[in-house]
């Protein structure tokens, strides 16, 4: 089984002030973590290249790169997107770089050269709408790759899992009457960014949770709910939204997972994939903010996917 591990020290470069949750010490947790676990070795890293802008116009609107594309006016350092959302003068080189690493590592999966990947990359990607970044997120990484997979790639269903505390937005914004594209997700509810869950669909299984809500529950609604969904949908390719705060130490949010269930949820992608996708996942990085958490979650991930 090779599992590779995209990023880039541009996604370091990115920051939105000393008081921004996410920042570039995200990234460098994880690293550490994967080190102090010694699976770092067993590791195929690759550096995430520059997305191709045909690639990000495929899922984002002009409006939505051009607002990416903004730098800080004259004398400032920041370029205000929304309340929770700024850009550097790095920020649109490092949102390349993520949505890059999405997209090959989607051609890397499907042509053999790996088995799976983790896109160790920022900004994340899962609250950016169509036509507008928002909530910490510049380009939706993964539905850029989804649908490099499908129109690019020829694949004719793929799967989305999105296991991030808050709800993915964007991306079922992007893919809601996408009848080639399934999205399964929890998120607490009610909580930002305060949109109101739709009802389920052959290809929407967003469950809404209460804050508080642990993993035992978590688990029970993936058997019964996103799995047979899944199953039934078959899809060529699963990529993952994986955002770890819903961590019981993230003080962002209020759920009650531990890495356990965290490397529960990725078994039960590998299954999936293993059965109708060829083994093919791409996992991409969106939230989680308690650095030791996330380090020590992002280890239970990689470790599930590398079957280490």
């Amino acid at each position: 089984m090779t599992t590779a591990i995209y990023s880039h020290p541009d996604c370091l470069r990115h920051e939105m002030g000393d008081w921004h949750p996410e920042s570039p010490a995200r990234l460098q947790a994880i690293a550490d973590q994967l080190i102090n676990a010694h699976i770092d070795d067993f590791l195929d890293h690759r550096e995430a290249p520059l997305a191709d802008l045909a690639c990000i116009a495929r899922n984002h609107t002009p409006n939505a790169i051009a607002i990416a594309q903004s730098q800080p006016h004259e004398g400032e350092d920041y370029y205000p997107v929304d309340g929770d959302t700024c850009l550097n003068r790095h920020s649109y080189t490092a949102a390349l770089r993520a949505a890059g690493a999405a997209v090959a590592a989607t051609d890397a999966v499907i042509d053999g050269a790996i088995d799976n990947a983790f896109c160790a990359v920022r900004p994340p990607g899962h609250h950016a709408r169509p036509s507008v970044p928002m909530g910490f997120c510049v380009f939706n990484n993964v539905a850029v790759a989804a649908r490099h997979a499908l129109e690019a790639r020829g694949l004719q269903r793929v799967a989305i899992i999105d296991f991030d505390v808050h709800h993915g937005n964007g991306t079922e914004e992007a893919f809601r009457d996408d009848p080639r594209v399934l999205m399964t997700s929890f998120f607490q509810h009610p909580f930002y960014p305060y949109t109101e869950p739709l009802p389920v669909t052959p290809n929407r299984v967003n469950v809404p949770v209460p804050v508080g809500t642990k993993g035992d529950a978590v688990r029970q609604l993936v058997t019964e709910q996103w799995l047979p969904a899944l199953h039934a949908f078959r899809p060529q390719m699963v990529f993952i939204s994986a955002g770890f705060d819903a961590h019981r130490e993230d003080e962002l949010g209020g759920m009650g997972l531990v890495e356990a269930d965290y490397a529960w949820l990725t078994e039960q992608a590998m299954a999936v994939a293993k059965e109708h996708a060829q083994g093919r996942i791409v996992s991409c990085l969106e939230g989680g903010y308690s650095l030791s958490a996330l380090g020590r979650s992002v280890v239970a991930h990689v470790k599930a996917l590398a079957e280490i």
